[in-house]
């Protein structure tokens, strides 16, 4: 129940990267000889399949090993492209792998500023078009949010950054794979994407750069090899994850519709639950109506329980997997920045949980989950009263 943190592997997923660890091992810059060409010929085909996931060209997509190399090949890779002190605009809900690159710039003589959210997580488009100035190159907005869910509305945020000039990046992490992404039709400049985040392997993404025309976005390579991925990223192609990724990708193109209105049933399921069974439970994010569109996440629930410390709430759930935020700064003692940027006091920050719903859940998960989580709040309660 932990699906946002990563994904188990689509079996399907698997079979198909087997035969890449032995018996089609070739190096895909080795186009000389046959187990090269094949190699080479593998990792096309799995670009192909990410770009009809994205709606993007084939051209305009950069094997990395994750979205927070992407991330950080978008930001710094343009900004210093850019004059000394250009300006970046981001977001106080962004991941850790875009704020933490965009300060590291701001520290380096870059200015930043960073817009606050709204008390269901959202970027006010409005807000984004007062904060560009005339030296702005960059404004980085995820597409969805990785605690609480919430979907921005990327189209607005691109017109606006397109009609002032300047380049957009998003963080795509979360919706690629979970909702449709078209981006022949929403004009985003860089964007970032994980296979471990839609049942694809860990240690493979991909970074989109927009071609205008014939002519990229012009960003400079993180580190510098032999030149692979037209010289914007060095290293020899992991052919095994890149065949996993473009099959992850082939899979959630064509499922991900019907799948995702079993997660948003379940996900209803398991709030439903909480809700009536406790009170004092706040939902995190968006709010929703059965059956109607909602502008959360459908795997999606966070939820802050009142009455209960939040360390101990999360030291008595070891035995399902959920978690109080982000994974990748699970090590840090602070609380979400996330839930804190709309506005949750810091005990209900720290006794909040996330759910991810994913692909292998079932409905005998979730009413399992909701009552180990109902059986906690009351003990926990209990104990305070």
């Amino acid at each position: 129940m932990d699906n946002h943190s990563t994904t188990q592997v689509d079996p399907r997923v698997v079979e198909c990267m087997l035969p890449y660890f032995s018996e089609h091992y070739g190096n895909a810059a080795s186009v000389n000889h046959a187990f090269g060409q094949q190699a080479r010929e593998a990792v096309e085909r799995a670009r192909a399949q990410v770009a009809g996931l994205l709606q993007a060209s084939e051209r305009e997509l950069v094997f990395t090993s994750g979205a927070t190399e992407a991330n950080n090949l978008s930001i710094k890779g343009l900004l210093r492209r850019s004059q000394a002190g250009s300006h970046l605009i981001t977001n106080a809900a962004e991941h850790r792998a875009v704020i933490d690159p965009a300060r590291k710039m701001q520290r380096g003589g870059y200015k930043l500023t960073v817009v606050n959210v709204d008390a269901q997580g959202f970027v006010d488009p409005q807000q984004v078009a007062e904060a560009i100035r005339p030296n702005t190159v960059l404004v980085s907005v995820m597409w969805a949010n990785n605690e609480i869910g919430s979907i921005n509305d990327i189209a607005v945020i691109a017109d606006i950054c397109h009609r002032a000039g300047v380049a957009l990046h998003c963080d795509a992490v979360q919706a690629a794979g979970r909702i449709s992404i078209d981006l022949t039709r929403v004009p985003v400049d860089l964007l970032s994407i994980s296979g471990h985040k839609f049942y694809g392997p860990k240690g493979i993404g991909v970074l989109y750069r927009r071609h205008n025309g014939p002519v990229p976005i012009p960003i400079d390579p993180l580190f510098d090899g032999g030149g692979h991925e037209n010289r914007l990223r060095s290293g020899t192609l992991p052919v095994p994850l890149i065949v996993g990724l473009g099959r992850a990708a082939e899979l959630a193109a064509a499922e991900g519709p019907a799948e995702q209105s079993r997660l948003a049933d379940l996900r209803d399921r398991l709030w439903r639950q909480l809700d009536s069974e406790l009170d004092q439970v706040i939902l995190n994010g968006p709010q929703w109506a059965s059956q109607q569109p909602t502008r959360r996440l459908a795997g999606n629930l966070n939820v802050s329980f009142g009455g209960v410390d939040g360390d101990a709430l999360m030291t008595g759930l070891t035995d399902i997997a959920v978690s109080s935020g982000s994974a990748c700064t699970s090590a840090d003692p602070h609380p979400s920045h996330v839930l804190t940027a709309i506005g949750r006091s810091d005990p209900l920050t720290r006794a909040s949980l996330r759910f991810g719903i994913g692909r292998f859940n079932t409905q005998h998960d979730t009413d399992a989950v909701a009552q180990v989580v109902i059986h906690r709040v009351n003990q926990l309660r209990q104990v305070n009263a």
